[in-house]
């Protein structure tokens, strides 16, 4: 079976993980856990952030809409008189 999840994949995976563990201590990779968890973090409050701006964007446009389809109706009723 090919792909990601293939034995051989794995294989070079612990193997690598060895190799950062002999070279860089015991130290590295708590510092790289850390750094991961900032990263997702920040990911995740920049997602919220975006979604946010995306409604606040829609609610706006949804607004002006309206508006403007009450100045249609108010212009095309001082028309019909």
């Amino acid at each position: 079976m090919e792909g990601l999840f293939s034995p051989e994949h794995w294989m070079i995976f612990i193997i690598v993980l060895v190799l950062v563990l002999l070279v860089g201590g015991g130290k590295f990779l708590p510092r790289l856990g850390g750094h991961l968890g900032r990263s997702i973090t920040g990911l995740k409050e920049g997602l919220k952030e975006g979604s946010e701006q995306f409604k606040s964007a829609i609610a706006e446009e949804e607004e002006k809409t309206k508006s403007t389809a009450a100045e249609k109706e108010d212009y095309n009723v001082g028309q019909d008189g």
